[in-house]
């Protein structure tokens, strides 16, 4: 189904007021409707509603549901679901902002957003080439290389860690799974040549225990046991450095985390990302770790 941009942002906006107050009649959405700033005033008829609730289903596979019992009111089916579905709740929740950011000058220049680098550029034909499974053909220049190299990809996934995207695929050359920056790449070209994508391949089992984007293998996965003070307790509570992360003990003073990750480079700088706020009780190895980039930062200071 081709759209224009005008109807995507009417379905999303339609999907984001529905899942906001979870239940609501139509007489309430074409109200809202109204004073939104997308209709310039203007009414939603019911035979467009109608229109948009099939189209959303048919685009987003969001069922809008009508409870009759309650007053008919419209609300979003197995709203759990799509709240579990990140790349669903990331496109509507993105595109909802910018509708309002487009609808109302007087939002403008009030919301700031992060920058990505970059090689976002990249990012639609990568994503073309993706849906088609067309091989690609990139140069792409790592930190610590001191020349760029150009070989084929199977492009497998694409994922987006602290303001970085990055390509998941198969390098043919070397028979292997790779991750690339898309902000080090130069040059890219999509080819004739495709792949099949391997049943097999499960990209959350390929990160399995990872923190971020390094996916080491050479690391095994391990209990780790965290104590969190001052700020870092509802940060954390908030906003957890791994899906493992569970919360087994709490005082009036700390909570205890526990995680089942691969503690490499990256697990390590999330800890060290909340200062001296938190506590590293197990395992011992990862507390030699914490302890040895403690002397390292104390040594720049000319303690030791």
């Amino acid at each position: 189904m081709a759209i224009n941009s005008n109807l995507f942002g009417r379905y999303v906006w339609l999907i984001d007021t529905i899942r906001s107050h979870g239940r609501i009649t139509y007489n309430e959405i074409n109200e809202l409707w109204q004073q939104s700033g997308l209709s310039y005033g203007e009414e939603l008829p019911w035979r467009t509603f109608m229109h948009h609730k099939k189209a959303i289903m048919e685009i987003f596979d969001i069922n809008i549901e009508c409870d009759k019992k309650d007053g008919y009111k419209y609300y979003l089916e197995d709203a759990e679901a799509l709240g579990s579905d990140r790349l669903r709740t990331w496109l509507i929740d993105s595109y909802a902002t910018l509708n309002q950011v487009q609808a109302d000058k007087r939002l403008e220049g009030r919301i700031q957003f992060e920058e990505i680098p970059s090689g976002n550029r990249f990012l639609t034909r990568i994503l073309e080439a993706m849906r088609r499974n067309s091989v690609l053909w990139i140069t792409h220049q790592g930190f610590g290389r001191d020349h760029a190299s150009s070989f084929k990809v199977e492009p497998y996934f694409v994922k987006v860690y602290n303001r970085r995207w990055y390509l998941i695929g198969r390098t043919p050359a070397y028979d292997q799974v790779r991750i690339y920056a898309l902000d080090r790449m130069q040059e890219l070209e999509i080819l004739d040549e495709t792949f099949s994508m391997p049943k097999d391949f499960d990209i959350h089992r390929f990160f399995e225990g990872c923190v971020g984007i390094i996916a080491d293998k050479s690391t095994d996965i391990e209990e780790v046991v965290i104590r969190a003070y001052g700020p870092a307790r509802n940060y954390l509570s908030t906003l957890p450095i791994h899906n493992s992360q569970q919360e087994i003990a709490c005082d009036e003073e700390s909570t205890t985390y526990q995680y089942h990750v691969r503690p490499n480079f990256e697990f390590l700088q999330a800890l060290l990302g909340q200062a001296d706020q938190i506590e590293v009780l197990k395992p011992e190895g990862v507390k030699e770790q914490m302890k040895e980039v403690a002397r390292n930062i104390l040594g720049y200071y000319g303690e030791k």
